[in-house]
């Protein structure tokens, strides 16, 4: 095997977990059903790319990845999903379960070409790095330098960002509770009439 050559055995075992967990969460997130079942996946798959930054040597990265994105950003989209109030009865149900198995199987057959392509090929390894790895300061200091120095300008645009969108979530659901509140008295008015 020539990937065996370049990296260690542990590692590439390692990598085949993490790159199924991938791939079975990022399946599972395309034919789930329900939302609440894909965002699920979505943390799924979020946790796999975390354990590639923890074999890259990068443990802020995966640190970040587990936190923000299979915390924080999962946490918003189910809001979200539980705002709009998605049911499962108002759900369109899927072509046919025949098509599920077909995607499925497409899915992983290119998995599988994938893997062995990977597995037979020297050219999937990849090249080593022109910079060669880190040995000026740690892992976070070079990346909170890198943040605040040379991509400064779209951090705090990330940020404006992420703060327009909570006001614009909050702002939302106000008004749809106040056009809630104004029909439910109006209801209860007509059917006393109607009673009467």
């Amino acid at each position: 095997m020539i990937i065996a050559s370049v990296i260690s055995v542990p590692q590439l075992i390692v990598f085949i977990v993490s790159v199924v967990i991938i791939a079975v969460g990022g399946l599972g997130l395309l034919t789930a059903r329900y939302p609440v079942h894909a965002a699920l996946f979505l943390v799924m798959t979020l946790f796999g790319v975390a354990i590639l930054f923890v074999e890259e040597g990068a443990e802020f990265l995966a640190a970040v990845q587990v936190v923000v994105y299979a915390g924080a950003v999962v946490v918003l989209f189910l809001f979200v999903i539980m705002l709009l109030g998605v049911d499962r009865e108002e759900l369109a149900s899927f072509a046919g379960d025949t098509v599920r198995v077909v995607l499925a199987g497409v899915g992983v057959a290119l998995i599988l070409a994938v893997l062995f392509i990977v597995a037979t090929g020297a050219w999937a390894t990849g090249a080593h790095s022109s910079a060669g790895k880190l040995t000026t300061g740690s892992n976070v200091g070079v990346l909170a330098r890198s943040v605040f120095t040379t991509y400064l300008l779209p951090f705090e645009l990330t940020a404006a960002l992420l703060v327009i969108a909570v006001v614009g979530a909050v702002i939302l659901s106000r008004r749809m509770v106040a056009e809630t509140s104004v029909i439910e008295p109006r209801q209860a008015s007509e059917g006393r009439e109607v009673q009467q």
